[in-house]
């Protein structure tokens, strides 16, 4: 792998204006492909074949005017009055009239008017499901009541939940990876040309998303996902081999030969690294829920399209930047000082730290990842309701004053789906069902059936005692699904928000051993390939264990149980969002495996070139402290950057992924790996003998390309242009 990589490197580098229009054109094309086919994202998270699911697609063919999207509107009396029929008619009746509704229910016809007389719910149906729903028709709907004064109007439900944008908190992220890249190498062209290489990447991948969007249903979070990761993993693959590359320049090399080295061997792990993410996003669909697998497969595009740019365009454009990418005082060599010996810098100290101390950096290090794991024991998952939506949005206004009037059980309806053969058959199974459902703990109320005009389909509205992403409502369904098993005549489905929720939470946390046992069992695999050694993958799969239970529990701790959790602009804390444990697992997976393998293969290059274990240990941490430390601060920077979103889904997703990454590389890599692998000495690289023969050599460290193709050293200027 490293002489192809060598010699795309030098390709790339002389043929850096072709390379260039090529990928000038390419975003063109993606572009205008996104210009022109782009289509609207879902926020429907729903996994076909479970019962809320089949209930809803029933009512799509049976009961189309019940399968439309639904909005609330809450009126709400000053204290102390009521609310009459007169005062709360014109709201009912300008909600009737906003665009797309089938009807508007007047609370005092359905009976949704609180016991003191102070509240009421005006139920709204629309006709096409909430992706359907226009920013015109979403705005007429929050007019609905305008004209009326001395009431409380608050205007919420499905409709009324927001979309996720990319906004302005991003650049915050990118802004401090800047300055990381100017402090790492020491020059503004350096540091601009891999931010620039990140941004083309990210840019082409956005775009194909967004091209391929109007055929491919894409979760409201996919392209935010997407871009939280391409950025991240652009920039440090970009970092890798600019610094390879600036290294090798200094060692007398010219411009088009240090770019082939750089691209050979830098690059090669940026390859396995980049593999190993795609592999593990791709590897979500195990999970069985196709918008998981959606989001997998647009953030591992974006990932290998960011590879992609930096093994081709990243050589192309570090020749037109010529000598630049050095600090100008070493970009000739009579104005170059001699270079301090390299054992001098803090990551050699600092390895030498963990050599010296290595059973008590072990041992604070397990223990403290430890107790950071607890509150994981304590972990729940569910979809996200407007309970955690920002104070003062409109749909957390809503919900608010809903729970004041009514109880927080009437934000978490659920419906019951009665369907027979005969409209006789139905009417009683419906009679019985609501029987059934009544008489379960947890359940305030059940209103009258509503039939279809057939009258084979029935339809059950159930109000819970408690919300919708309490514990108890989740035990209440279950009971509830029990009860009506057994009901004659006809077939009985409880669906609605709630009931989806509950459902996709269920089937994710089912599938999350499955996938982590899949990860982990992929990265020993990998690891063996690339090191050569069976206890460096064990190593190195135990410590992603660590990340992960530490990453959780921090997680848990603030979103969940509230601890600082005004730190990162959350009002309400709440159980975690059902799909975050095995994304997350995927993300750091190939993340934890990116900074193994740059800390790690120096090790190994160093130990097959004749250094001791304890040695070349040490030369490994020297060596890429300084790279892995950037590199983990631009990616927190980055991922840190969407804990500003208000959106609680992406806030949760960029925090986690930030503490993960933090904990990973600067506790896990940086310190407990070297500690291990003194422990181990010489054994952390044996391989038995048949296992050697079998395995294929990746050549990640470059070594056969420094056999086979003697290094050419430029004596009169270090980089031609």
């Amino acid at each position: 792998m490293a002489i192809l990589l060598y010699r795309l490197g030098r390709l790339s580098f002389r043929r850096r204006g072709r390379v260039l229009a090529l990928w000038l054109l390419l975003l063109a094309l993606l572009g205008g492909g996104a210009a022109a086919f782009s289509g609207p994202t879902t926020s429907k998270f729903s996994i076909p074949g479970t019962e809320s699911q089949k209930a809803l697609d029933s009512l799509a063919r049976e009961f189309p005017q019940a399968g439309g999207a639904t909005g609330t509107i809450v009126v709400a009396a000053p204290e102390g009055g009521k609310l009459t029929p007169a005062a709360v008619a014109p709201v009912t009746e300008e909600a009737s009239e906003v665009p797309g509704v089938l009807a508007a229910v007047d609370p005092f016809v359905s009976k949704a008017v609180s016991q003191d007389g102070r509240y009421a719910l005006i139920q709204v149906q629309f006709e096409s499901g909430a992706d359907g729903i226009t920013d015109a028709q979403r705005e007429a709907f929050t007019e609905a009541g305008a004209s009326v004064s001395g009431l409380r109007v608050e205007h919420g439900g499905e409709i009324m939940r927001g979309v996720p944008e990319i906004g302005s908190t991003e650049i915050i992220g990118v802004a401090v990876a800047a300055l990381v890249l100017v402090l790492t190498f020491g020059s503004l062209v350096a540091a601009g040309m891999t931010l620039l290489n990140a941004l083309v990447g990210v840019a082409a991948g956005m775009a194909g998303l967004f091209a391929l969007s109007s055929t491919v249903e894409l979760t409201s979070t996919a392209p935010i996902l997407a871009l939280m990761l391409g950025l991240a993993v652009g920039i440090d693959y970009a970092l890798f081999i600019t610094s390879r590359y600036r290294h090798y320049l200094l060692e007398g090399m010219d411009g088009e030969e240090a770019a082939g080295r750089a691209a050979g061997t830098a690059g090669s792990a940026v390859v396995f690294a980049g593999a190993t993410v795609v592999i593990a996003l791709a590897g979500l669909a195990v999970a069985g829920v196709p918008f998981l697998t959606v989001m997998g497969l647009a953030a591992a595009a974006t990932v290998a399209l960011a590879v992609l740019v930096s093994l081709t365009l990243l050589p192309a454009v570090l020749g037109f930047a010529g000598a630049r990418v050095l600090p100008r005082k070493q970009r000739t060599r009579d104005r170059t000082p001699a270079p301090a010996p390299a054992e001098a810098g803090f990551g050699f100290r600092w390895g030498r730290i963990v050599a010296r101390l290595r059973v008590p950096v072990l041992v604070l290090g397990v223990v403290g990842l430890g107790a950071l794991a607890l509150p994981v024991q304590d972990m729940r998952l569910a979809l996200p309701d407007a309970s955690t939506e920002a104070v003062g949005s409109p749909n957390r206004e809503a919900y608010d004053l809903t729970t004041e009037g009514f109880g927080e059980g009437f934000n978490g309806r659920l419906v019951a789906v009665v369907s027979g053969d005969t409209a006789q058959a139905t009417g009683t199974a419906a009679k019985e069902t609501a029987a059934l459902i009544m008489d379960t703990d947890g359940v305030l109320a059940v209103a009258a059936p509503q039939m279809n005009e057939k009258g084979t389909t029935a339809l059950l509205a159930v109000i819970p005692e408690t919300g919708p992403t309490a514990a108890a409502t989740e035990d209440t369904v279950n009971e509830i699904r029990d009860r009506v098993a057994d009901v004659g005549g006809a077939t009985v489905s409880l669906t609605g928000a709630t009931a989806v929720g509950i459902d996709v939470s269920e089937k994710l946390a089912a599938a999350l051993p499955v996938y982590l046992l899949l990860v982990v069992g992929l990265s020993v695999l990998l690891l063996m390939l690339v090191f050569r050694s069976i206890l460096v993958p064990l190593k190195a799969a135990l410590g992603f264990l660590l990340t992960i239970g530490a990453t959780f529990g921090i997680t848990v701790a603030i979103f969940q149980e509230g601890h600082l959790a005004k730190l990162v602009g959350l009002d309400t804390p709440g159980p975690l969002v059902s799909f975050l444990p095995i994304l997350l697992i995927g993300i750091l997976f190939g993340l934890a495996m990116d900074y193994e393998v740059f800390l790690v293969s120096r090790m190994r290059e160093d130990f097959v070139h004749g250094a001791d274990a304890r040695e070349s240990v040490i030369s490994g941490v020297g060596h890429n402290a300084r790279v892995v430390t950037a590199a983990a601060v631009i990616m927190t920077a980055v991922f840190g950057g969407f804990v500003f979103m208000p959106d609680p889904i992406i806030k949760s997703i960029g925090f986690a992924l930030a503490i993960g990454v933090l904990v990973d590389a600067f506790v896990v890599r940086m310190a407990l790996v070297p500690a291990v692998m003194h422990l181990l000495g010489r054994a952390a690289w044996w391989l038995p003998r048949p296992v050697d023969r079998v395995l294929p050599d990746l050549d990640i460290e470059g070594e056969r390309l420094q056999r086979e193709i003697p290094v050419q050293r430029e004596p009169v200027e270090l980089v031609k242009t």
